[in-house]
């Protein structure tokens, strides 16, 4: 009977040669593309800077505080 191999991970997209590629490509042309429209980017600096939190909130949700130190609470028996 042949069972899955669990083990075997294949990368993702991004850990592939093509991947890898196409990440440095489109880096480049990031560069070269605001390097020649900074005078336009930065125009707009601080409305994207504004437009960062609310899409922070999207991505993150509101609410979700689990992290914090919850005092312990003790029973009856710890009182003794």
């Amino acid at each position: 009977m042949d069972q899955p191999d669990y083990n075997a991970h294949t990368p993702s997209f991004w850990r592939r040669p093509a991947g890898m590629a196409l990440a440095t490509a489109a880096l480049i042309a990031g560069f070269y593309l605001l390097r020649e429209h900074w005078g336009h980017v930065l125009g707009y600096w601080p409305y994207l800077l504004l437009l960062a939190c609310p899409l922070m909130h999207l991505m993150h949700g509101h609410g979700r505080h689990g992290n914090h130190a919850q005092p312990s609470r003790r029973t009856h028996n710890d009182q003794e």
